[in-house]
C-alpha cells in the first residue's frame, strides 16, 4: 500500500482550531474520498507534541494500493477541486505550509 501523508506545518490562527478541525472533516475529506482509487483517508490532529517539535496541527493520510493510481488520482479534477478547498482553510485559519511524503505502508492490526 502506498500512503501519502500531508504534514501540515504551522500555526493555527487564534481561535480557530476548531474551525480548522471542522473544515478538514467536513469539507476536505468527502472530496479527497472522491480520488479515483482511494483505499483509505485519515486525519490525525495534535494535542500535545514533545518540546522543540515542530508544529504539525495536522496530519493527513490518503492511501492508494500503488504508485500508479495515487499519479493518477493527484492528476485529476478532484485533486484542483482539494487544492481550492485547502486554500480556502488556510486563509481562514491556517499559517504555515505541507509538505508531503509518500511512503509504503504496512498495517499490523493488533
Amino acid at each position: 500500500m502506498i500512503t501519502r501523508y500531508a504534514m501540515f506545518e504551522g500555526r493555527l490562527k487564534d481561535g480557530k482550531t476548531q474551525a480548522f478541525r471542522d473544515g478538514i472533516r467536513d469539507r476536505l475529506v468527502p472530496i479527497l474520498k472522491t480520488f479515483d482509487g482511494v483505499l483509505e483517508v485519515s486525519i490525525a490532529f495534535t494535542n500535545e507534541r514533545d518540546e522543540g517539535a515542530p508544529d504539525l496541527p495536522l496530519i493527513l493520510a490518503v492511501s492508494y494500493p500503488d504508485v500508479d493510481t495515487m499519479r493518477a488520482a493527484l492528476a485529476s479534477p478532484a485533486r484542483e477541486h482539494a487544492i481550492e478547498v485547502t486554500g480556502e482553510i488556510f486563509a481562514e485559519c491556517f499559517d504555515g505550509h505541507i509538505h508531503h511524503h509518500v511512503t509504503e505502508r504496512t498495517a499490523y492490526p493488533v
